[in-house]
């Protein structure tokens, strides 16, 4: 057989014909990413091998890969098909650090406790524009606002207090405040818990977990945000665990934030979840139509004092925009900067038909869908029961509805791999990248494909 005819997605590329500069590649994942993420996780991978369709890259630990693949995978690959279009998969491989490497395992010995202190301090700073005066009240969030100042005159009272909600919804900034308010008499520590699961890895690699106890044990007010993001780390979580005990023992306050309710935390301790339900949990809620003209109204005189300049817009138009805006504040305030940048470069007061035009592109995309929703819609579109669908069995008229819903999943929300795989019955990521794949390939080919794919997505747009 003819060498030749061999599929070249099989044929291995060796080291003098690779076609990717891997210090190229590094160079764009750091300028596309940013220097916390790259120093923090993709510094650490390694070209092993390139094929014509797939990469073959090395990571150092079982924790890196899941890390990666979970939060940066789609980007990672997006940026390497810049360098070579033909590649469409990533695969990792975990290969240990060479310790006789001193540039890898160097430590600064003299004073490693100043090295976790300037990170966290350098990263985590509190921002002083969020404060409880800008911090706009509403039904929706009076009762998270009305505990937040609570904490902040009768320490420890309420402990931990653990606010929940969805994205965009004011807890950053809640957290924020409490931290502003106490850090003048008292040891604050803020960080978000994606910064410190990377400083716990980070002591563990450098032998380091004296220090890190130590650092993060020692604060009178503990102060973690996105608390969501230790699911499934079993060490991390254990790590999580002793120092609230030992935060709560010595009598600090600590407050907590989160995208759901403590016991909804999936793969969380069953114990942590019990500690965390056993101070005052309060909810933030979808801002009401009220707070969210009052928040527009409020932006718009912070860029009026800002840049100097008239902004004009009626009452109606603000009604518009705020009666339309269905999902979170975050979103709302860049329709608002999209109304606003037009009337800039057309000079302009708007109409409510001028508003439609806008943003007629935007209301259509940030409907709010879910997992559970295109589950639902994808089994009701293909006549078949929901429980078949997510159930274990392969038979082609319940695998293709299933990729289908997995596929659009991955378009449509903002789910991790990992997460979606989990929604349909705890597969495993690799599940859903092949149906991602399958069904990307099939609605390119086959126009039936195409059709039912585009009539679904409308349906979970109406």
């Amino acid at each position: 057989m003819d060498k030749n005819n061999i599929k070249k997605q099989n044929v291995y590329i060796s080291e003098e014909e690779k076609t990717l500069n891997w210090e190229e590649v590094r160079a764009s994942f750091e300028k596309t990413f940013g220097s916390e993420i790259y120093n923090s996780w993709l510094q650490k991978i390694s070209l092993v091998k390139e094929y014509n369709d797939y990469l073959i890259l090395s990571v150092p630990t079982r924790f890196f890969r899941d890390w990666i693949v979970s939060r940066y995978l789609d980007k990672i690959l997006e940026q390497v098909k810049s360098f070579k279009l033909s590649l469409n998969r990533i695969e990792f491989k975990i290969v240990e650090e060479n310790k006789s490497n001193t540039d890898l395992v160097k430590i600064d010995e003299y004073n490693k406790i100043t090295e976790i202190k300037d990170s966290i301090l350098n990263y985590n700073r509190l921002n002083p524009s969020l404060n409880f005066e800008n911090f706009i009240q509403g039904q929706s969030n009076e009762i998270a606002l009305s505990y937040s100042k609570k904490v902040c005159e009768h320490i420890s009272r309420y402990n931990p207090l653990y606010i929940c909600g969805g994205v965009g919804l004011g807890k950053t900034h809640l957290l924020n405040a409490i931290g502003l308010n106490l850090q003048s008499e008292n040891n604050v520590m803020f960080i978000s818990a994606e910064r410190f699961m990377y400083h716990f890895i980070k002591s563990i690699k450098k032998n380091d977990m004296v220090n890190f106890k130590d650092f993060f044990r020692k604060s009178s007010v503990f102060i973690i945000d996105d608390i969501q993001f230790i699911r499934g780390k079993e060490s991390l979580q254990e790590e999580f665990f002793h120092t609230f005990n030992s935060l709560m023992d010595k009598g600090s306050q600590i407050i907590i934030s989160a995208d759901r309710n403590p016991m909804k935390l999936d793969r969380v301790q069953e114990r942590i979840k019990s500690r965390l339900a056993g101070g005052l949990v309060v909810d933030i809620e979808a801002p009401d139509l009220e707070l969210k003209i009052k928040i527009i109204k409020k932006k718009i005189e912070e860029m009026k004092n800002q840049f100097k300049e008239n902004i004009d817009l009626s009452d109606e138009v603000i009604n518009y925009v705020a009666n339309e805006s269905k999902t979170n504040i975050r979103e709302l305030i860049g329709v608002l900067n999209r109304v606003i940048a037009f009337t800039r470069v057309h000079n302009k007061i708007l109409t409510i038909n001028d508003c439609k035009n806008i943003l007629k592109d935007v209301f259509s995309q940030i409907k709010v869908i879910t997992v559970d929703k295109i589950q639902n819609v994808v089994s009701n579109y293909f006549n078949i029961a929901l429980s078949d669908m997510l159930s274990q069995r392969r038979s082609r008229p319940l695998a293709r509805p299933r990729q289908i819903a997995m596929y659009i999943a991955k378009k449509m929300t903002t789910r991790s791999l990992p997460e979606i795989g989990r929604r349909f019955a705890n597969r495993d990521h690799t599940t859903v990248i092949h149906a991602v794949k399958t069904i990307t390939r099939l609605s390119e080919q086959d126009d039936e494909m195409k059709k039912n794919i585009n009539q679904i997505k409308s349906l979970l747009l109406e």
